[in-house]
């Protein structure tokens, strides 16, 4: 998947665990926290849909990866090189 790709793959993530928040002004610097009102389960669920959707293991270690889109993006482009886009 391109970057492009993966950024639309986080935001229909992104709604589906919170579905009452505004996505379409994102910031790609700012931490998904700061930005949306997410807690600790949302933020595991976000790792449990990558895993289910596009079979991408995310290591609880590398969990300060998935922080903001663009840290995000960064992280899962060499892991999901090879996923097709949904």
């Amino acid at each position: 998947m391109a970057p492009a790709e993966i950024r639309n793959a986080i935001i229909d993530i992104l709604g589906d665990i919170a579905p009452d928040e505004d996505l379409t002004d994102l910031k790609d610097e700012v931490s998904f926290r700061d930005q949306l009102e997410l807690d600790s389960m949302d933020f595991l669920d976000i790792v449990m849909e990558l895993r289910k959707r596009y079979r991408v293991q995310v290591p609880e270690e590398d969990y300060p990866n998935l922080d903001s889109m663009h840290s995000t993006v960064t992280y899962l482009t060499p892991k999901m090189v090879d996923c097709a886009a949904t």
